[in-house]
């Protein structure tokens, strides 16, 4: 596809289009220069610049546009004509604030959320996912973001062309008195209605001692971006995989329900368990195409999840940070 320069991106001296910082352009930084820019009607312009501008880059960060609270960034996405997705298949604690307006995953704050593409592990996911940031936190709380395209290209060919010869399988456990509960998940405990969901999301399952649920999913591991058509990184394979826990908790799992029994864990397509060494190469990958940048009271980060993974530092003091996704597509 032809390449847009931010010269070309837009003819409107009210907004400047630069690189976050020199020599990053990921996320591109969009900036109104004065309050009398709304960011709805700015977006509504300027869609397809903005769409290219998302393809070419991965991110865009508009900043300046007095989006104040939870009802100013509602509010902006419903104007801008984005159909919400419902976070379906959810694997962490959110709240929905308002009409499919999610706060970020709620983990305690002390805690590194790695990178990841949102949904990767589901039959279908997100193609755009908007973050607000209400509150910013007094020390850390940032969003990393990284370009799957570039962490595609930094895996080893012979670790890429094994995945994608086997893909990669998520097994979870329900029940055992970690993680999302059934309720949580499904939206009912009864049988019947779990066993519906699984076949309507393509998971395969079984009840352990009854009253105990173990679901399997084999996924592609890389996938091919439907606009632009190059290789992604894309899954939750470092993610979820049992070596991503403190040692102590790891042997602690692993003695009391053993790999496949574990909350979550992931595996080769065929089951075969993934050596801790190839998983440290693919986290080193991620972590050596992350980008941190500080967050504004006010800042929107507009992403292709596809072409980025996003993640979250630990904190300390409040921090509100919404997200809501959206464009629906079935890989």
């Amino acid at each position: 596809m032809t390449n847009i320069t931010f010269n070309d991106f837009v003819d409107d001296k009210r907004v400047v289009i630069e690189p976050i910082e020199t020599g990053r352009t990921l996320p591109v930084l969009v900036q109104a220069l004065g309050s009398d820019v709304e960011l709805e009607e700015w977006v509504e312009n300027n869609k397809k610049s903005i769409d290219d501008l998302l393809f070419q880059y991965g991110g865009l960060l508009f900043r300046g546009f007095s989006i104040e609270n939870e009802r100013d960034f509602h509010h902006f996405l419903a104007q801008t004509g984005n159909e919400l997705l419902q976070y379906n298949e959810p694997t962490s604690p959110r709240t929905n604030i308002q009409d499919k307006v999610y706060t970020s995953t709620e983990h305690p704050n002390d805690q590194e959320i790695l990178l990841h593409n949102e949904m990767s592990y589901s039959s279908s996911w997100p193609r755009k996912i908007w973050f607000c940031s209400v509150q910013v936190a007094e020390v850390g709380g940032e969003t990393p973001v990284a370009d799957m395209r570039n962490v595609f290209n930094r895996i080893p060919e012979d670790i890429r062309k094994r995945f994608i010869e086997k893909g990669w399988m998520l097994i979870r456990n329900f029940g055992n008195g970690f993680g999302l509960s059934l309720q949580q998940v499904v939206g009912s405990t009864q049988k019947e209605d779990v066993e519906k969901y699984c076949a309507s999301n393509d998971l395969e399952f079984e009840w352990i001692n009854d009253n105990c649920l173990r679901t399997r999913q084999v996924r592609k591991a890389v996938r091919q971006h439907p606009i632009t058509d190059e290789n992604l990184w894309f899954n939750h394979i470092s993610f979820y995989h049992e070596s991503s826990l403190q040692p102590q908790n790891r042997k602690m799992f692993l003695d009391w329900f053993g790999s496949e029994g574990m909350p979550y864990n992931t595996f080769y397509g065929d089951g075969t368990p993934i050596e801790d060494e190839v998983i440290e190469i693919i986290r080193r990958a991620y972590e050596q195409e992350k980008v941190v940048f500080p967050w504004q009271k006010g800042d929107v980060l507009m992403l292709d999840n596809m072409l980025v993974a996003h993640g979250r530092n630990p904190f300390k003091g409040e921090r509100k940070t919404l997200v809501a996704m959206g464009e629906l597509f079935k890989g």
